[in-house]
């Protein structure tokens, strides 16, 4: 068998994984809008802290400015993982949790193989690829419990829970031209999401216990587009001498208007009496089956520059902003300026001490680090919800199939809520391979 049909069968096989799972995390912030958002950034790019609007690569994949696969020299499958550790705290609790799940798959692969152009003997003025990815769009788990007394001080409590979330099918496309890379993803938006909140007389007699659920299911259409514009800047020194370390520029832009989605959602909301012989007393307040209803994401835009300096080491900055406050959803009840702007402010890089190095292996590997700042949708008290993170990471080279691919492991450690009731600190450890292979579409040749 292929390669290239294994690398199909394990792709169809983590499309059913990645639909079926869900990743049981506790995380209140998640109870906002669609949940928390995942992050778009693969391994390579988010242990940098996420610098995809202007991040390229010949041999790794970046989906958040779909410009940088026309870059690529080669095709790449990249599979990544992770697991979570999460504390949360707030004036009387602290609670600990771990998570993990598949975080994504991504096959992406040039049209154009620079290995015929170079047998040919000519040079391509374009370069064309495309991408196909998977991966979680938002996860919604949060399981939060609080007590109350009534005017005669009996206590009831209080439950708020969510589960589930959404996940995308992207389909990428990307064009190079001279030193401008122009790319568009498109993709469809899925999932479902349940809401329940109940509240629980214990120990009152013949009072009515509240049971309100709305479980609803979301999908619709996604896109963004990038730009990309990358130049060498030491041009006059690589034509006096042509062992001179290439120091490159990359400028990147990308963004996508507000996605309107589409909802169906089933309500049931019914009063409990428990009666002392052990007979229960339903009241149905309302029950409302496929209840149509309608949404809009933000709109979202991100702007960034990367300096690389030869295969030693690389910095860059990136920016992005939100637009929350446009977001509504019917199918949650959310209404339109319940949400507030998101921005989020990165730094990062990498350092490869000696990519030549055949003697010594941790030479030859890319160290990566960056720090990020950023906000959440939600205000309390009229403060925005603020966050920020530092990651650690390693990409470790090897061969497969006579070709260098790519293990990238790293750490993000971050906390959210500092200013808010509750407080969420978490250790994320992500794994990721990237496999390479630069026979895709190579016209064999012979004499």
């Amino acid at each position: 068998m292929s390669d290239k049909i294994k690398i199909i069968i394990f792709f169809v096989f983590g499309f059913l994984s990645i639909a079926e799972a869900q990743q049981n995390d506790n995380s209140p912030y998640s109870r906002f809008g669609i949940g928390d958002i995942a992050d778009d950034h693969f391994n390579n790019t988010r242990h940098m802290g996420g610098l995809g609007a202007s991040y390229i690569d010949g041999y790794s994949i970046n989906i958040v400015n779909p410009a940088s696969y026309a870059f690529l020299n080669a095709t790449a499958f990249d599979v990544g993982i992770f697991a979570k550790a999460t504390s949360l705290k707030d004036n009387n609790y602290k609670s600990n949790i771990w998570t993990g799940n598949l975080d994504y798959l991504s096959l992406a692969f040039p049209l154009t193989n620079p290995i015929n152009a170079a047998y040919d003997g000519i040079v391509r003025k374009y370069k064309w690829a495309m991408n196909i990815t998977l991966k979680p769009h938002s996860n919604v788990n949060y399981n939060i419990s609080s007590v109350d007394s009534t005017s005669v001080g009996k206590p009831f409590n209080r439950n708020y829970l969510g589960s589930g979330g959404s996940y995308k099918l992207l389909w990428g496309n990307a064009i190079n031209y001279k030193r401008f890379g122009l790319g568009l993803n498109m993709g469809y938006l899925f999932g479902n999401m349940n809401y329940t909140r109940n509240v629980i007389f214990d120990d009152t007699d013949y009072a009515y216990n509240d049971y309100y659920s709305n479980d609803y299911n979301i999908k619709g259409f996604i896109w963004n587009a990038g730009l990309i514009y990358t130049d060498i800047l030491n041009k006059g020194e690589i034509e006096k001498n042509k062992i001179t370390p290439i120091k490159r520029i990359s400028a990147g832009f990308h963004f996508n208007s507000n996605s309107a989605f589409s909802t169906s959602s089933n309500i049931n909301h019914f009063l409990v009496q428990h009666i002392t012989s052990g007979t229960d007393i339903i009241d149905t307040v309302n029950i409302a089956k496929d209840i149509k209803g309608k949404g809009k994401l933000p709109a979202e835009i991100g702007v960034g520059a990367t300096y690389y300096n030869g295969e030693k080491y690389a910095i860059g900055f990136n920016y992005e902003r939100s637009l929350w406050s446009q977001y509504f959803n019917e199918g949650s009840g959310e209404i339109k300026g319940s949400l507030t702007d998101v921005n989020k402010f990165t730094i990062g890089g990498y350092y490869r001490p000696d990519y030549k190095s055949y003697d010594n292996y941790f030479k030859r590997v890319y160290y990566r680090y960056g720090v990020y700042y950023t906000s959440n949708p939600k205000e309390f008290n009229g403060e925005a919800v603020n966050a920020y993170g530092l990651t650690l990471g390693m990409g470790m080279p090897f061969v497969f199939q006579r070709k260098v691919s790519s293990v990238n492991f790293g750490i993000t450690a971050g906390t959210r809520g500092v200013n808010a009731p509750i407080q969420e600190k978490f250790v994320k450890f992500s794994l990721g391979v990237t496999f390479n292979d630069d026979e895709w579409f190579l016209q064999r040749k012979y004499n």
